[in-house]
This record gives C-alpha cells, sequence and structure tokens, in this order.
C-alpha cells in the first residue's frame, strides 16, 4: 500500500507510527510544514526502509515564515521529495496570497534548477494559481496534486499538463470528491491520508487506512481491490521511475 501525503511528525507519537509503518509494509511520503520539522523527521527516520521524506513549507505558514522559502532551496538537493508545498485561497489567508504565490514559484524554480522534483502539492481554493505556476517553469519535475478540490475544469487542466493526484479515505467519502476522482486517469491516481489532520471513523487518519481508499478506487474502477493496489503501486512506481 501506498500513503502518499502523511505528516508523521504531527502525530503524538512519530517513533510509535514509524515502527507500526516499517512492520506494515506500506511505502509512505512523509511531507514537512517547515524546514526545521523536516530536519527533525530525518532525524527519526534515519533506520527507515518504507518512508521518504519531503521538505516543505505549508503555504498556511508563509505568511509568518516566508524567509525560510531560501533554507527549504537550499534542502532540496538533499531529496527527490518537496511538499507540502502550494497556495492556499482560504479567506483566512487572503492576505498572504500573493506572498504564497512567490514562495511556491520559488521552489518550483530551484526544482527545475535541480532537474526535476517530485512535489505533494496543497491548491485548496488555488487551483488556477498552481496551475498557472506550473504552467510558469517548464522542467519543476512531477506534481502530485493533493486532496486534489478544484472544479472539472481545472482539473482536466491538471491533467492536460500530466499532474498526478493523490486521494484518501476523507476525499472519497464525499460526493464531490468521488466525482472528481471518477475523473481522473486510473494511471495518475495514488492514495494518501493526510493523517492527522484528515480523520476517518472520528480519529485521525493513519497510514493503514489508505486501504480504505483502495476499497473505494476499486469501486469506481469496477476491479478488485488486489487489483486496485497493484494498480497504484504500478503507478507508484511509474512515477518513482
Amino acid at each position: 500500500m501506498i500513503d502518499f501525503h502523511c505528516h508523521i511528525d504531527l502525530f503524538p507519537d512519530p517513533s510509535s507510527l514509524i515502527e507500526e509503518i516499517e512492520v506494515s509494509g506500506i511505502y509512505v511520503l512523509a511531507v514537512t510544514t517547515t524546514p526545521k520539522s523536516w530536519g527533525h523527521l530525518q532525524t527519526l527516520l534515519r533506520h527507515s526502509k518504507r518512508i521518504q521524506c519531503a521538505i516543505g513549507l505549508h503555504p498556511e505558514l508563509v505568511a509568518e515564515r516566508s524567509s525560510e522559502v531560501e533554507e527549504v532551496c537550499a534542502l532540496m538537493s538533499e531529496t527527490r521529495y518537496v511538499g507540502e508545498v502550494g497556495i492556499d485561497g482560504s479567506p483566512k489567508l487572503r492576505g498572504s496570497f500573493e506572498l504564497q504565490r512567490k514562495v511556491f514559484a520559488r521552489i518550483l524554480k530551484q526544482s527545475s534548477s535541480l532537474g526535476g522534483r517530485i512535489l505533494s502539492i496543497h491548491s485548496r481554493r488555488a487551483t488556477t494559481a498552481v496551475l498557472d505556476a506550473l504552467s510558469d517553469q517548464p522542467g519543476f519535475g512531477s506534481a502530485v496534486m493533493h486532496w486534489f478540490s478544484g472544479t472539472r475544469k481545472e482539473l482536466l487542466r491538471a491533467i492536460e499538463l500530466d499532474c498526478w493526484f493523490s486521494v484518501g479515505p476523507t476525499m472519497l467519502g464525499s460526493k464531490n470528491g468521488r466525482g472528481l476522482v471518477e475523473e481522473m486517469p486510473m494511471h495518475r491516481i495514488l492514495t494518501e491520508t493526510d493523517g492527522p489532520f484528515a480523520r476517518f471513523g472520528g480519529i485521525a487518519a493513519k497510514p493503514i487506512d489508505v486501504s480504505v481508499a483502495e476499497r473505494a478506487l476499486a469501486s469506481i474502477w469496477n476491479v478488485s481491490q488486489q487489483q486496485a493496489s497493484e494498480q497504484i503501486l504500478q503507478n507508484f512506481r511509474c512515477l518513482i521511475g
């Protein structure tokens, strides 16, 4: 199983969760929200064989920590993965919207200069701005749209830009989310949880909960859960080359 977007460092006991992941055999992309959290998580993951760590600067934190983008860019040479990054257009973040755009553009430019990276991208209420930024910076690498919530028109544009999509139990549990997933190319979908922010069954979602997403995808694709799991693994291997 694949959990391509999980905030391991923000769980109450990251070390125990890391042990669970190693035993379960799940592959996890541990995204971070600041360069400091990336450094801390790297230490926790020094012996892990199943978890990769992404360097990030969450758009919700850009207003207070925009200067840390240069630290993010410096650390990008140490990892293939960047996330969580992007733009958030929620009303409470309107004051930092232009600053978010500049920070995201800087990260994309650095990614391009390094030959491309795999990015887990936040685009809540800012899908068009995110897609514009991707279009403006060819060579940035591969964009994985985390918990995509744009319009159908924006989805079609993202597909045209060769974006990937990571979807989780919470997204697949909503009518709108499921409708979007039904139009996403099967070969461009990965599973995620977004734990501990996303909740499933009343508690923080854990990587093991991607099995729920697999079942939902199996239903959408009209295949068995095993076939859905194999498709997601094939997609993952294609993404990472």
